[in-house]
């Protein structure tokens, strides 16, 4: 079998987000009919100016974050989405402090959609999410970075952490 010029990631990650996402709201909205607590039992106890304050903080900031990361793979010229080839290593910007800087973005933002929905079971939610992000994704693009780039990646690694 031959190997493909990429992580072979078989599911988008903002995908794995948004689906995580969907599926803690449809648990807050359906839960009680399987016998979940719904409603203003399920509230984050925040006020709506707290609330909307912190969601937008985290909102914005993930989403730059995201950018910031994604505009380096760009001037790299290099692909951000993990079914494309990798034809550079990012160690610069973002990435000097996590290897995965987008998905911390995601994760980032995915907790201030999940505030902004007042929702402890999407917060809750991210915990599975992340470990199917790690799983699915983020060992898969590991496998394959360490494939194309060799010794610079397992360096880039043994001086940056996986998440933060």
């Amino acid at each position: 079998m031959a190997q493909h010029d990429h992580p072979n990631v078989a599911v988008p990650p903002p995908l794995i987000y948004f689906g995580f996402l969907g599926l803690a709201w449809m648990l807050d909205r359906y839960g009680a009919q399987i016998g979940l607590p719904a409603g203003e039992d399920m509230s984050l106890g925040l006020t709506t100016e707290v609330r909307r304050g912190v969601a937008m903080v985290l909102i914005i900031g993930g989403l730059l974050l995201d950018g910031m990361a994604a505009g380096l793979f760009r001037r790299l010229g290099t692909a951000v989405e993990p079914w494309k080839p990798s034809t550079a290593l990012a160690t610069e910007g973002p990435y000097r402090f996590s290897r995965n800087p987008i998905y911390v973005g995601f994760a980032i933002t995915y907790a201030g959609l999940a505030i902004a929905m007042d929702s402890p079971v999407a917060l809750l939610m991210l915990v599975p999410c992340l470990v199917v992000i790690d799983w699915a994704v983020i060992r898969k693009e590991e496998a394959y970075l360490a494939r194309t780039f060799g010794a610079d990646y397992e360096a880039y690694c043994k001086r940056v952490r996986r998440w933060l």
